[in-house]
C-alpha cells in the first residue's frame, strides 16, 4: 500500500509493556489485577499476541522506589524477576516476542548470555535483551558492587559486556552437534563453544555451553537518551526504547540516532525507534480528555507530587503543601542526592531553567504543586477516540518520528484489551499493521535481517 504521494507506507510496530515499579499503573482501580500472580502476565501477553503485537516488554525493577526513606505511596510494591516471567510466558505464547531488561552493571556476561540463549531456544526465536546500565548507589546497595562503578564508566562496561555476550553467542555456529545414534558420535566439533576474552573489564576463558539459538542471538534493545546511550544504540542495538512520543521531538531523535549509524557501517532501517506511549480512549475525543484528567489525578497524589518536585529541587520539600504554591527557594545545584541516578532526575539538564519555566506556568495557570506535576510529568501520549488515536500513531510513524510504539496501559492486565479491540482494526484497515504473523521469530516481526551463522565483527 502507498501514501497519497506514491511512497510505500511504513508498517507500524506495536509492543506492550507490563509496567513495573512506578505510579503508571492505577492499582487502586477495581479493574487492576495483581502484578505478582502469573495469571496477570499470561492474560496481558495473550492479549498482545491475539492483537498481533511484535513483543511484550518487561523492565527490570531491581529496587522499590524510595525517597526520603519512604516508598512512593502510589507504586505497586513487589516485582517478580523479569527473566523468570519471560521464560514462563514462552510456554503460553507461540509468536509474541519476549523482551526483558537485564543490566550490565550488576551481572556477569556469561550468566546473562546463557539465560537469553536459553530463552531464545525455549521460545523458538522470540527473545530480546534490553541492555541497560546502572550506576546509582541506591540500586547498587542491593548488590555486592553497590555504587562502585563511576558514571563515566558505565557505557564502557556495557560495550565490553555486550561484546563478551556476542562472543559467547557466536562461539557456536550451529554445526557442532552430529547426534549420530548409529556411531554414537554426539559432537562433530570436539570442543564447541570455546572462547577467551580479555579487556579492561573482563578476563574470562572457557566453553559456552548453550548451542546456537534460533535467532543466533537475542534481538538487542537499548534504552537511554544520553549522548552515550544514543551512540551505543547506533553502534550496537536492533531497537531503541525512547521517550520521545511527540512529532518534533520524535523526528529530531529519530534523525539523530539513525544518522549516527552510517559511521558504523549500518543500515538505518536495521534500528527500530520505539518510544514508550500511554493512551486513554473514549467514545469521543472529549470523553477521552475527561477520562485522561481523572487518570492523571489518580497517578499523581499529593505525596507523589512532592517527590517529583524534590527530584528537580534536590531538596527535602516534605513540609510543603502539595495543594499550595511552588517553593520560593531555588533548586540546590550541588551533587544530587535526593533521588540519585533516576532517569526522571537526569532529564533535568538545567534545574534553574526548568524551575523558572514551572514557576511561570504555575503563576499563569494558577496551578498548585500537585496540579503542576500533573501537567508537566508523564502526561498520556495518545488521548482520543479510537480513530483519533489510530491516525495519530500512523502520522507519527509515516513522518519518521518513530517506527512504532511500546504501549503502556494504566490498567493491567486488562487495559490493553480496549486498544487491541478498537484501535488495531483501524490500523489494519489503513494497511499499516499486519493482519497475521508472517514470520515466527522476533527478528522477522521487526523486519530485521537474519544474522549470518557467525558474526565475525561481533567476535573481533
Amino acid at each position: 500500500m502507498t501514501s497519497s504521494g506514491g511512497t510505500p507506507l511504513k508498517q507500524i510496530h506495536l509492543a506492550a509493556h507490563f509496567p513495573g515499579v512506578n505510579n503508571t499503573t492505577v492499582w487502586s482501580d477495581p479493574r487492576s489485577g495483581s502484578h505478582i500472580e502469573f495469571e496477570s502476565f499470561r492474560a496481558f501477553a495473550q492479549t498482545a499476541e491475539a492483537a498481533l503485537f511484535d513483543f511484550l516488554f518487561l523492565a527490570e525493577g531491581l529496587r522499590l522506589r524510595e525517597q526520603n526513606g519512604l516508598i512512593y505511596d502510589l507504586d505497586v510494591v513487589g516485582r517478580p524477576d523479569t527473566f523468570t516471567v519471560l521464560a514462563a510466558l514462552a510456554a503460553v505464547t507461540s509468536r509474541l516476542g519476549l523482551a526483558g531488561t537485564v543490566n550490565s552493571t550488576f551481572n556477569e556476561p556469561y550468566e546473562v548470555a546463557r539465560q537469553f540463549a536459553t530463552l531464545d531456544h525455549l521460545s523458538d526465536g522470540r527473545a530480546a535483551w534490553n541492555v541497560v546500565t546502572s550506576w546509582d548507589a541506591f540500586t547498587g546497595e542491593n548488590f555486592r558492587r553497590g555504587g562502585y562503578l563511576p558514571q563515566e564508566e558505565r557505557y564502557a562496561r556495557a560495550r565490553a559486556f555486550l561484546h563478551v555476550a556476542r562472543t559467547l553467542f557466536d562461539s557456536w555456529d550451529g554445526t557442532e552437534i552430529a547426534g549420530d545414534r548409529q556411531s554414537g558420535e554426539f559432537l562433530a566439533e570436539p570442543r564447541p563453544g570455546r572462547f577467551r576474552v580479555r579487556d579492561a573489564f573482563f578476563d574470562i576463558e572457557g566453553s559456552f555451553n548453550v548451542p546456537r539459538s534460533p535467532q543466533g542471538r537475542p534481538v538487542i534493545f537499548q534504552a537511554g537518551d544520553s549522548e552515550e546511550g544514543r551512540e551505543f544504540a547506533a553502534a550496537e542495538a536492533d531497537a531503541i526504547f525512547s521517550r520521545h512520543g511527540t512529532a518534533d521531538a520524535g523526528r529530531a531523535f529519530y534523525a539523530d540516532v539513525k544518522g549516527r549509524m552510517v559511521k558504523y557501517g549500518r543500515d538505518p532501517d536495521q534500528l527500530k525507534v520505539l518510544p514508550a506511549a500511554t493512551f486513554v480512549l473514549g467514545d469521543t475525543d472529549a470523553e477521552a480528555r475527561e477520562l485522561a484528567d481523572v487518570v492523571r489525578h489518580q497517578q499523581v497524589s499529593g505525596q507523589t507530587a512532592i517527590r517529583m518536585l524534590e527530584q528537580l529541587w534536590n531538596r527535602d520539600l516534605s513540609e510543603y503543601d502539595p495543594d499550595g504554591p511552588l517553593p520560593r527557594i531555588d533548586p540546590d545545584l550541588g551533587e544530587h542526592t535526593v533521588a540519585r541516578g533516576r532517569a526522571s532526575v537526569r532529564m533535568h539538564r538545567d534545574p534553574m531553567a526548568t524551575a523558572r519555566e514551572w514557576r511561570e506556568l504555575a503563576e499563569a495557570k494558577g496551578y498548585s504543586i500537585r496540579e503542576l506535576m500533573i501537567q508537566v510529568t508523564g502526561r498520556q501520549t495518545f488521548i482520543g477516540s479510537p480513530l483519533t488515536v489510530a491516525e495519530a500513531i500512523d502520522d507519527l510513524v509515516q513522518s519518521d518520528a518513530a517506527d512504532g510504539f511500546i504501549l503502556v496501559p494504566h490498567i493491567t492486565p486488562g487495559g490493553l484489551g480496549e486498544f487491541a479491540e478498537k484501535v488495531v482494526p483501524l490500523l489494519q484497515e489503513k494497511g499499516v499493521f499486519r493482519t497475521e504473523y508472517t514470520g515466527t521469530t522476533l527478528r522477522e516481526h521487526l523486519g530485521l535481517r537474519p544474522l549470518p551463522a557467525f558474526d565475525e565483527g561481533a567476535a573481533a
